[in-house]
């Protein structure tokens, strides 16, 4: 075989690649938006990994090319097959090292193996730049082992490595054995790490959507013990009063006051629900921050100092907290969120800063018509305060409440019928 059509052959295989890499694209892509349209958290929350990431590394390869190409190298032939078979096995492995099925199957180990005997037959017959084929061997022996034998693999290769170069040329064999193990073991940790990572940020997602579905579930049946059969006594005496207006009028009056008694009723159940709902400390709402960024796999730092605040403006203060918190659990991709409480003799100021996407995450964190931050912001004002929140300058989102310590008039219905996080 020429070198052109070594050269031809890599080209294939490099196209066939590429084109593995943009079917992976394309079914990544259907998947996220088949998970978005359905509500669902995608599997994958970023781009998927591909061999791509290691073919670079062939470029050591070159100086054997190079031989092969200046006629420089004994039985080019064996050369070149041996040469073409080594990238084909190495692109191989490398690209099915990133899906934890295809790596662990025994095709993937039994071509491993191929390139562990086609290594040490070029090493043995050639020696000089052939012999750097060996890390090239480690990277992805690193790539496709994880797990306790990894260590002892990669010692026993950078031995064997070792020992094979150094039969071929003499001391310089251990610049080839440390080669070997360092590429090995590097390669494991860093695409181990970012499997890892991908997981932990897939299941602190999955935590933050659980948190909030069981949250709107909670409240959905708690409104549906409250108004269901409130709401079928309405219905059943309205039809009754329907059916009795034109023949018995007093009749008809009597289930309109019962309705009118049922709705009055209902009414006050929906604001001691609501009540209870949203009374509590500024202190009850700080604890609960820090237990939902937990859960959420957000580090919480809470700071608090200054003078004790009025009961009315630690309500407002506490449902700033519970707004802000539930936006940066539901939409700032945060890995920390700060809370700190300042209280002076007349002002107290309340900020809440995460390091998440900011900008990106502003416009859905405003909440819109009555509920949110902006029904907050108007509360507040009527309670001589003020409520700011945008993007910070050094990245991630903030949320600034400031309320006069003791506030001169400040309705306790104000307070307690502060809107619901959104």
């Amino acid at each position: 075989m020429s070198w052109w059509q070594q050269a031809r052959c890599q080209v294939t295989a490099w196209k066939a690649a590429r084109a593995s890499w943009k079917a992976d694209m394309e079914r990544f892509r259907a998947a996220q938006k088949a998970a978005r349209k359905n509500g669902q958290t995608p599997e994958h929350p970023g781009p998927p990994p591909t061999g791509f990431a290691l073919l670079p590394w062939l470029l050591m390869g070159l100086g054997s090319f190079s031989n092969l190409f200046q006629g420089k190298t004994p039985n080019p032939w064996i050369g070149a097959v041996g040469l073409l078979a080594f990238n084909s096995l190495y692109i191989y492995v490398t690209f099915r090292a990133f899906d934890r099925e295809k790596r662990e199957a025994t095709s993937t180990r039994v071509a491993l193996l191929l390139m562990g005997l086609l290594t040490t037959g070029l090493a043995l017959g050639y020696g000089g730049s052939w012999l750097l084929f060996f890390p090239l061997l480690g990277l992805a022996t690193g790539a496709t082992l994880r797990g306790p034998w990894l260590g002892r693999t990669g010692i026993l290769l950078a031995a064997f490595a070792g020992t094979v170069s150094g039969f071929r040329d003499g001391w310089d064999a251990v610049n080839i054995a440390y080669g070997t193990f360092l590429s090995s073991m590097v390669t494991a940790a860093i695409l181990g790490l970012s499997e890892a990572v991908r997981e932990l940020r897939a299941a602190r997602e999955e935590l933050a959507r659980r948190a909030v579905a069981e949250e709107r579930l909670r409240f959905s049946r708690d409104l549906h013990d409250l108004l269901g059969h409130t709401l079928s006594v309405i219905v059943v005496k309205s039809e009754a009063a329907r059916r009795l207006a034109p023949r018995d009028m007093d009749a008809a009056l009597s289930q309109i006051n019962d309705i009118e008694s049922v709705g009055r009723q209902a009414l006050t159940e929906i604001r001691e629900a609501v009540t209870g709902y949203r009374e509590g400390s500024l202190a009850t709402e700080l604890t609960r921050a820090r237990s939902a960024l937990s859960a959420a796999s957000v580090e919480p730092v809470v700071r608090q100092s200054g003078t004790p605040l009025a009961p009315q403006t630690e309500a407002l203060l506490g449902w700033v907290v519970r707004e802000a918190v539930t936006n940066v659990v539901r939409h700032s991709d945060a890995s920390r969120c700060e809370i700190t409480v300042e209280s002076g003799a007349e002002r107290a100021l309340l900020t809440v800063t995460d390091n998440g996407t900011g900008a990106v995450a502003a416009e859905p964190r405003e909440g819109t018509g009555g509920t949110g931050l902006k029904g907050l912001t108007e509360r507040l004002a009527t309670a001589g305060g003020s409520l700011r929140a945008g993007p910070s300058p050094r990245g991630g989102f903030t949320v600034t409440a400031e309320l006069p310590t003791e506030p001169a008039e400040l309705s306790v219905a104000g307070a307690a019928t502060a809107p619901r996080a959104s």
